[in-house]
């Protein structure tokens, strides 16, 4: 964080000092609620959650070199005390935002946030110093962490914005006003939670209506190709650029092809010229968040070169999201099970049939959360997708909605042992390890809370049975 006194965080946050000898210590390291990131200068910030309570840890952290705690009570060491401290982290971030020079690109979509935030920051870094959201750290707390992470010389700070309801995003964006704006799409991921794809559109489009004018630099990037997205452009008076494959793009892609390896390849067409761009990630869809990140750094000064060379470079960033490894036998596995929802779990099967030319593919998947009453009519599609990509084998992970995966292969033709449901993930790696063989393609995706990381982690590392349930 840029370096504040003591006396200066309290005022900004409205709180009192308890046990401060000197108010004009400084902060000169990361504001961090996990007691091990604790650094000399952090400023550590003490949440009361359902299992353990970061007070606890106040005499570790200051011992450890932190300058005080931020809670909600004393206790015992420097410390300033708030009555909430999840608005007080907000407070502190707004307030460091407004002293930085810094650029803020914000993003919010359905799918691919985490996947395009991570390509954004690469492709910036070409530029200038850049601080970004780490893993999907979009929340309300996450969000405020990552901003006052930057320093004085962060030129631009990208930051994911997630939503689980109306006014979410509207009130991340007080926090942290974005210059520059970014919608992907709207899906049908926390459908259940939303009510339907206009509430959801309703809710990312508060992205949009924080923007500057366009007069005072303001930009909303959307997505061409999504008409949800596009209509956004009546809710903001920023600047829109539309990025997409659609002809009316500003960014767009042309010549469209997946290497043998499946990746993306294409040419990059800018306002400024046109580049070509093999990407080392696999799936055509990240082709849209390459022109979703092409289109926020033309905004920002990137040549079409510049821009390309940067995405051509880039990789994944972070873990369980389309993770490819070679094991020594020469079967690869795929692990994308960060998370999933209908449209994320396309792609990935896309992918899959595009890596699997020639080999036998495996489609290792469990339940998409929060799809309400969309659930059952959606993990039948997905399961019938799986034949129509001719899939090698789909084993479908766990429950209900595993077993509506494999009725809707079934369904759309697959009989025998082309699918067939387990319980959990251990009987997965069982039936995986009996009947892989060398060359097969292993894609593993779920829903986090399904946890099938397992899955690849075993398949990779190998071990004895009851290790799955462990990990």
């Amino acid at each position: 964080m840029i370096a504040l006194s003591l006396a200066e965080i309290a005022e900004v946050v409205g709180g009192q000092t308890y046990d401060i000898p000197d108010p004009s210590v400084q902060v000169t390291g990361s504001v961090v609620r996990d007691s091990r990131e604790v650094e000399p200068g952090s400023l550590f910030v003490a949440f009361v959650g359902e299992r353990v309570d970061g007070h606890d840890f106040a005499e570790a952290v200051v011992a450890a070199g932190a300058a005080a705690v931020l809670g909600s009570r004393p206790v015992g060491v420097p410390a300033i005390v708030v009555p909430d401290v999840q608005k007080a982290l907000g407070a502190l971030a707004r307030h460091v935002v407004r002293r930085l020079g810094a650029t803020l690109v914000a993003l919010t979509g359905s799918a691919g946030k985490t996947s395009t935030k991570d390509l954004i920051a690469q492709v910036l870094r070409h530029k200038a110093p850049t601080v970004f959201t780490p893993g999907s750290l979009n929340n309300e707390i996450g969000l405020p962490l990552t901003a006052l992470s930057a320093t004085e010389d962060t030129r631009f700070l990208v930051l994911e914005m997630g939503a689980r309801g109306i006014g979410h995003i509207r009130y991340l964006t007080e926090l942290t006003p974005p210059k520059v704006g970014l919608v992907l799409n709207v899906g049908t991921a926390h459908i259940g939670e939303f009510g339907g794809r206009e509430q959801i559109a309703q809710a990312k489009g508060e992205l949009v209506e924080s923007l500057p004018s366009a007069e005072e630099g303001g930009t909303a990037v959307l997505n061409a190709d999504d008409p949800l997205v596009r209509a956004m452009a009546s809710r903001t008076k920023a600047k829109v650029v539309l990025f997409g494959e659609s002809d009316e793009a500003d960014v767009r892609a042309e010549n469209v092809r997946l290497t043998d390896s499946g990746r993306p390849s294409f040419v990059l067409h800018t306002p400024s010229g046109c580049s070509d761009v093999t990407m080392r990630l696999y799936g055509e869809h990240h082709v849209s968040n390459a022109l979703a990140a092409a289109a926020v750094a033309h905004e920002l000064g990137m040549s079409a070169e510049e821009i390309a060379t940067a995405l051509s470079e880039a990789g994944s960033l972070s873990r369980w999201r389309m993770e490819v490894t070679e094991r020594p036998d020469g079967v690869t596995v795929v692990n994308d099970a960060y998370n999933a929802n209908p449209e994320s779990m396309r792609a990935a099967l896309r992918a899959l049939a595009a890596m699997g030319q020639g080999r036998r593919t495996w489609a290792v998947l469990g339940k998409m959360a929060e799809l309400g009453d969309e659930a059952l009519a959606e993990h039948d599609a997905v399961g019938r997708l799986a034949v129509r990509l001719n899939v090698g084998k789909l084993v479908a992970v766990g429950g209900r909605e595993a077993s509506w995966l494999q009725l809707g292969a079934y369904n759309e033709g697959s009989w025998g042992e082309e699918s067939v449901h387990v319980s959990d993930a251990q009987a997965a790696v069982d039936l995986l390890r009996s009947e892989l063989r060398p060359g097969d393609v292993v894609l593993v995706k779920a829903s986090r809370s399904v946890g099938l990381e397992s899955v690849a982690e075993a398949l990779l590392a190998g071990g004895t049975e009851g290790e799955v349930a462990a990990r």
